[in-house]
């Protein structure tokens, strides 16, 4: 079993920034490919970053690239996201995701490519 807890949401301004955290549990944490989701109120669940198990090679969604950067740190069982730049539209619950069974390379963009989610943390960007 394998437990995601994220932190690090809350209310900023337009402009602004948030830094996400998502503590893992699990003894094979280095074999995970992680990524961050976010779900808006009436939307599906979109993928925002993503970063491979093994080569560490990540991914991100158009409308956050440049302003957003995930990275791992696999000693302390972390995943983060600075969120940076912040735009109304990223208003939303943040998910953290873990794709344990997987192992391929590269990052899935579905939702269906992980099996293991935290509770969520909301971010509310306002103008």
């Amino acid at each position: 079993q394998v437990q995601l807890v994220e932190s690090g949401g809350g209310l900023v301004q337009a402009g602004g920034s948030l830094r996400l955290s998502c503590a893992a549990s699990g003894r094979t944490f280095t074999t995970y490919t992680m990524a961050w989701f976010r779900q808006a109120p009436g939307k599906e669940r979109e993928m925002v970053a993503g970063v491979n198990y093994s080569d560490r090679s990540t991914h991100y969604a158009d409308s956050v690239k440049g302003r957003f950067t995930i990275s791992r740190d696999n000693a302390k069982k972390m995943v983060y996201l600075q969120m940076n730049s912040l735009k109304p539209e990223d208003t939303g619950i943040y998910y953290c995701a873990a794709d344990t069974i997987r192992y391929l390379p590269g990052v899935s963009t579905r939702p269906s490519g992980y099996n293991y989610w935290g509770q969520g943390t909301q971010v509310t960007v306002s103008s």
